[in-house]
């Protein structure tokens, strides 16, 4: 069966730092664009990051810019979001997911994780 599962979220202070992994099983991730986005309460699901299949080239939104950290391990079959000096505001669900092609909008992925939450408190 194929699936990917999410993990790495929790409880950290403004300042703080997480790392997210995806990791797939079933299938090779490493064919596929990886996205990471992410959903507040009462607010649409946004991109964060994304990261291409041919190359490993990564994209940041603005926002998240110089604070994250997107990468893939082929061979843990395995794409990490590395978040550092995180802030209140990026407290939300974060859900990796499959796609051709790197892009910010949700119709642009296939597939989808189950999510982990990641909240940003003192």
């Amino acid at each position: 069966q194929e699936q990917f599962v999410e993990s790495g979220g929790g409880l950290v202070k403004p300042g703080g730092s997480l790392r997210l992994s995806c990791t797939a099983s079933g299938f090779a991730l490493g064919y596929y664009a990886i996205g990471w986005f992410r959903q507040a309460p009462g607010k649409e699901r946004e991109g964060v990051s994304c990261i291409t299949s041919s190359d490993g080239t990564p994209h940041y939104a603005d926002s998240v810019k110089g604070r994250f950290t997107i990468s893939r391990d082929n061979a843990k079959n395995t794409v990490y979001l590395q978040m550092n000096n995180l802030k209140p505001e990026d407290t939300a669900v974060y859900y990796c997911a499959t796609g051709s092609e790197t892009g910010w909008a949700v119709a642009e992925y296939d597939s989808w994780g189950q999510g982990t939450q990641v909240t940003v408190s003192s």
